[in-house]
């Protein structure tokens, strides 16, 4: 709003009257919030963590969105990347009846909304039911009618991305909406001829999306999965519409810049137990219980992850979900990292690491600027990308023995520097940055447009030709009048006259008396004044008004038209250059991740795995990367195993022992002490071989790693009031969908399975199991086992002298009352594997937990000392581990003649006279049969008084 009385002064106001201006109250709480000290959480679905808050998205919730339909034993699936803008899509694949390929999509989608048809399966229904539940996620089963095959591929191929030619159709034509241009065309064949010279031949454009789509996906011959990304497309375009999925395009075309297939033989199966048991995500809830949002706690995601840029944050989290199985990829991923931690490359890792916090998602940038929904900010974005791209360029090029990485290449590639320095000129000529932030809005620069440049000088200058009009007219109105009378401007509505409100025109009468007070004085155009009120003062129109609408005109509508057709030329030729930028941002992602693992390894001293096509895993001195963080010292061991050697089988290494031969084993069985590190040593195994496989360095001297093609996990119960299923069941699904899935590549870990039922069930249950993979041969996975089972390591059951299973236990020591260290479970005793190694401690020995892995078996779990170490009471301790003794020589009947007291004697002896005497009543007798006297003679049975 311009506005100026008599006394010149304006203010300039863009709102329309009904806007009340801002206080000072709420800019200044405003202020404080810019200032203070920002809390960076996640919602559940987002991305951004606390290393870089500045580069997230806002464009609102990073909500997944998965539609997924079987049918006959076969399924087919599409979901929606919102980081990425990337629609990934599951060609049609036959399912099993256990459903295990959808929960593995389920698990690595992660989506907030799940569809599926109302013709599906309904024990598919029943499977994306259940996760639903237990994730949180909203579940939708939708009419059959939206999963359509034919309806699919139309949609797809009515997306912007497919539909689109390389060169703009509409540029140098005329304007189709022009009506008068239209009125013209005679009948419809001219009509369609006239439109095809300015969009083209639509039946080509078709036939050019169909090839473009063939480039994407396989989706001709894949009915159930073209039919899920059409109820994929309408859903996103329906619920982007209502604002559950953030401020982005309604349609959806400009928010989907790809179709990538889902190859999921190429990448590790890992499942949420799995990630859950290795703790590769740990989400902390927020501290008030309002918020939904959360942060990443101590995980393996969290101490890896140090990326600086949001795509680069969403590229990592799809690697720990999909570690790779190709060598050729660890390879290079394995490579970039040992360059990047060169001691002299280590100046060019911080330039990097730098440069890259101004690369921004430019996929999603150039998606909003399409759509016209595109900021200042957004501009500001992509000459931050020109700019920081150009140095990283020019970091690569000072990479000591970089020129043979292949992302460093990759990158030199993608980078076209030159064509991003026009990009960034052209953009940085054009917009006038302190105006548009300023405005809100995006602004043009002086000397751009002539006609621009004349409206913009008019605008600023309407100050004093408004300080001009006020005198002159506050010379022909009533001195009461006079003082307040301001001439002001308002956009749409024009030039208007305001006076201070004043209580006797609060009335509509009142305004009507005063309007005939002073039609001597003003030539009103306007009846009423009622619906341009505002609060304190009213506005009305004069003749000298209307002049000057008429000549000056409506000056920010036209000012803000013109440069919004300036940046809408200016954002064609950037588009020009679109998909290079958006090649460039994907290759800076994989950059920052592997500039995240990088500097892990360098701070961590994490080492380079050696991969290789052979199925082991051979560890030596490794370190779980989450135990050590939180430990002043921790003590690594050596781990080492191969798949494929089942009953009849054998595997030898003639490298290992200097030259010794030694015998490999697909079964390692730890057993030992309760609390003595058997869980930590089986978790650090998995997650070594699991961070080899998303391309980090691992947390060992060194490691020989086949690629391990899944990782199944029976160690963390899951336990929840959703499922209707006891703790032990949960259990036994984990292990079922291992034996399921399992191959010689794969890798299970069991914690102490069949510890929730009976001790000689859950013996029997983990007897089967093993016994179950060894028989499988060649078939047998790699298999990690913790267990207190020892009464099973028997001739008859896990006779350790013929079973191919590598037995190890963890060392523990005992101290005496008076200090002295004595032997215990194999520290100082033998080596060789064969003795079962058992010690029973004496008491008031103290048990030391040595965390060191050594061959052999331990048939003790000192629950005793682990109980006293922990706070039981002594005698309950004590009287626990006499029990114990008994028990295991078979010897409980002992518990029958211990000492009693002579209280105790006397009422063992009152209980069997009266047991006695209850006996001898004869309970077929008329007196019991009928019920006569019975309470007199239970009274004599109890030895009491009938009558008491």
């Amino acid at each position: 709003m311009l506005h100026s009385s008599k006394r010149p002064r304006s203010t300039l106001n863009e709102s329309t009257p009904e806007h009340e201006p801002q206080s000072e109250g709420s800019r200044a709480d405003r202020d404080v919030g810019m200032n203070a000290k920002r809390v960076r959480w996640n919602s559940p679905s987002g991305l951004q963590d606390e290393h870089d808050s500045s580069n997230s998205d806002s464009s609102g919730l990073a909500k997944i969105c998965l539609s997924i339909f079987s049918q006959h034993g076969r399924i087919g699936c599409a979901y929606h990347d919102p980081v990425k803008c990337v629609v990934y899509v599951l060609e049609d694949t036959q399912e099993g009846t256990h459903y295990d390929l959808t929960k593995m999509i389920l698990e690595h989608s992660d989506p907030a909304f799940i569809l599926t048809s109302s013709k599906a399966d309904d024990s598919f229904i029943s499977v994306l039911q259940n996760h639903a539940e237990a994730s949180g996620a909203i579940f939708q089963i939708r009419p059959h009618k939206e999963f359509v095959p034919s309806k699919g591929r139309n949609r797809l191929l009515s997306l912007n991305l497919l539909a689109r030619l390389d060169c703009d159709l509409t540029s140098n034509h005329e304007d189709t909406s022009d009506i008068s241009s239209v009125s013209r065309i005679g009948n419809a064949y001219d009509f369609m001829a006239r439109r095809r010279e300015v969009t083209g031949d639509p039946a080509m454009e078709r036939w050019n999306a169909a090839i473009r789509l063939a480039n994407f996906a396989s989706l001709e011959s894949a009915p159930l999965c073209i039919s899920s990304v059409g109820a994929l497309l309408d859903f996103l375009t329906r619920e982007r519409a209502t604002g559950e999925l953030g401020d982005v395009d309604e349609s959806m075309e400009s928010d989907i810049c790809g179709i990538e297939a889902l190859a999921l033989d190429q990448v590790m199966h890992v499942n949420a137990d799995t990630l859950c048991s290795l703790q590769v995500f740990e989400s902390e809830n927020h501290a008030t219980i309002h918020s939904d949002q959360t942060k990443e706690g101590l995980s393996l995601f969290g101490i890896l992850n140090t990326t600086r840029t949001a795509l680069g944050r969403s590229l990592l989290r799809t690697w720990f979900m999909r570690p790779s199985l190709s060598l050729q990829v660890l390879q290079a991923r394995h490579d970039a990292i040992e360059c990047f931690i060169c001691a002299e490359n280590l100046p060019v890792f911080g330039a990097l690491q730098t440069q890259l916090r101004g690369i921004a998602n430019i996929p999603k940038t150039l998606g909003l600027l399409r759509s016209g929904k595109g900021k200042f900010s957004d501009w500001q974005a992509i000459v931050k990308f020109t700019y920081h791209s150009a140095m990283i360029r020019d970091a690569l090029a000072e990479l000591h023995l970089g020129r043979h990485v292949d992302i460093v290449v990759r990158l030199i590639e993608v980078l076209d520097v030159t064509s991003f320095n026009e990009v960034g000129n052209m953009v940085n000529d054009i917009i006038d940055w302190e105006e548009s932030a300023e405005a809100a809005r995006v602004c043009v620069r002086p000397h751009i447009d002539e006609e621009l440049d004349k409206r913009k000088h008019i605008y600023r200058g309407i100050d004093s030709v408004l300080s001009k009009v006020a005198e002159q007219i506050s010379q022909t109105v009533p001195v009461d009048y006079a003082e307040s009378l301001n001439v002001v401007y308002f956009p749409q509505l024009g030039f208007l006259i305001t006076v201070p409100m004043r209580q006797e025109w609060e009335t509509e009468t009142g305004i009507e008396v005063w309007m005939d007070g002073v039609s001597s004085f003003f030539i009103l155009l306007i009846s009423s004044i009622a619906s341009i009120t505002r609060r304190f003062h009213v506005y009305f129109k004069s003749k000298e008004m209307q002049d000057m609408d008429n000549h000056i005109g409506d000056l920010h509508p036209a000012i803000v038209d013109r440069e919004i057709e300036i940046v809408q030329e200016l954002l064609d030729k950037v588009l020009q250059f679109g998909q290079a930028m958006e090649d460039a941002c994907t290759v800076c992602a994989e950059l920052d991740c592997l500039l995240s693992f990088a500097e892990a390894a360098r701070a961590f001293n994490y080492r380079r795995p050696q991969m290789v096509e052979d199925p082991v895993v051979d560890i030596v001195q490794g370190r779980h990367p989450l135990q050590e963080q939180i430990l002043d010292t921790f003590v690594p061991n050596d781990a080492r195993l191969v798949g494929g050697v089942g009953f009849g089988m054998c595997y030898e290494d003639g490298s290992s022992d200097m030259g010794v031969e030694a015998t490999w084993s697909s079964v390692v069985l730890c057993t030992g002490a309760n609390a003595c590190g058997k869980s930590v040593y089986l978790k650090q195994i998995a997650l070594i071989q699991y961070m080899a496989q998303i391309g980090s360095f691992v947390p060992a001297e060194s490691a020989t790693l086949g690629v391990v093609d899944k990782i199944f996990t029976r160690i963390h119960t899951r336990e929840s009031v959703s499922k209707i299923q006891s703790a032990f069941m949960i259990d036994l699904n984990q292990v079922s969908f291992a034996l399921r899935n399992c191959t010689s590549k794969s890798l299970i870990l069991l914690d102490e399975f069949g510890k929730g039922t009976v001790a000689t069930d859950g013996a029997g249950l983990f007897c089967g199991v093993l016994n179950h993979l060894l028989n499988r041969g060649r078939d047998c996975p790699k298999v990690l086992v913790a267990s207190h089972f020892h009464e099973v390591f028997r001739k008859d059951l896990l006779d350790p002298h013929k079973l191919p299973i590598t037995f190890v236990h963890m060392q523990v020591l005992f101290a005496s009352s008076t200090g002295d260290v004595l032997n215990a479970d194999g520290v100082g005793g033998s080596d060789s594997g064969e003795e079962s190694i058992s010690r029973v401690p004496k008491p008031g020995e103290k048990i030391m937990y040595l965390y060191r892995v050594a061959p052999g078996l331990s048939l003790s779990s000192h629950a005793a000392q682990c109980a006293a170490m922990f706070g039981l009471p002594r005698r309950v301790v004590a009287r626990a581990q006499y029990v114990s003794e008994l028990l295991a020589k078979h010897e409980l009947g002992k518990l029958l003649e211990e000492n009693m007291t002579d209280e105790e004697l006397l009422d063992l002896q009152a209980a069997e006279e009266v047991a006695r005497r209850f006996l001898e009543w004869d309970l077929t007798s008329d007196e019991a049969i009928y019920q006569t006297g019975v309470k007199a003679r239970l009274a004599e049975v109890l030895g009491r008084d009938p009558d008491g």
